[in-house]
């Protein structure tokens, strides 16, 4: 597996390799929902959280990690991540995600997941995993609508920036699995004008 940093790009949303510039767009896009930070996300990007996460997550990236930034609307709306890239095992995990309330439940979702997995796919990728906290709802039904395969749940998984020990729910999508829900997720985007 050779996964390059690259920009990846299609009518909805323009990926970018994390940067410093994306950091003020990226920074109003985390304040605009700090009740999803308190209550879904094992760490916090809102408000006195921000650049500390910033300086632990981002400006220098843990080794196995390509964060992206998510532009739609005319900026940086949102973050998204290849983390755990496992090149001997070819596996990978899209996490870290997160988008500005205006854009969830529209197209913007499906089509950068969409962009990854066609990056990690080509990219050699055989295994790409997803892991949601057991009460986000909301992310657990739009990894379904992907397509991915729910594997489990890791009982009592992490503990969270508040204190509360979160359930993880595994999903995966495997590449023999990739042309099926390509064309799924071609189709949905396809119903977006």
């Amino acid at each position: 597996m050779n996964l390059e940093p690259k920009v990846l790009e299609d009518r909805f949303v323009r990926l970018e390799p994390l940067t410093e510039a994306h950091k003020p767009g990226l920074r109003e896009a985390c304040d605009a929902d700090p009740d999803t930070w308190n209550r879904l996300y094992p760490f916090s990007m809102a408000g006195e959280h921000f650049d500390p996460a910033w300086d632990r997550m981002f400006a220098t990236p843990a080794p196995g990690c390509l964060n992206f930034a998510v532009l739609a609307e005319g900026g940086c709306r949102g973050m998204t991540c290849y983390l755990g890239i496992d090149g001997a095992n070819q596996i990978l995990e899209i996490g870290a995600t997160y988008y500005h309330p205006t854009l969830r439940g529209g197209p913007v979702n499906p089509a950068a997941k969409r962009l990854l997995l066609a990056h990690a796919f080509a990219s050699g990728a055989r295994r790409v995993q997803f892991k949601v906290d057991a009460i986000n709802a909301r992310s657990r039904a739009a990894v379904l609508k992907l397509g991915a395969v729910q594997e489990g749940i890791l009982r009592q998984d992490r503990l969270t920036w508040t204190g509360r020990i979160r359930d993880t729910v595994i999903f995966s999508i495997l590449d023999s699995e990739w042309p099926a829900v390509r064309a799924r997720l071609d189709e949905r985007l396809g119903a977006f004008v």
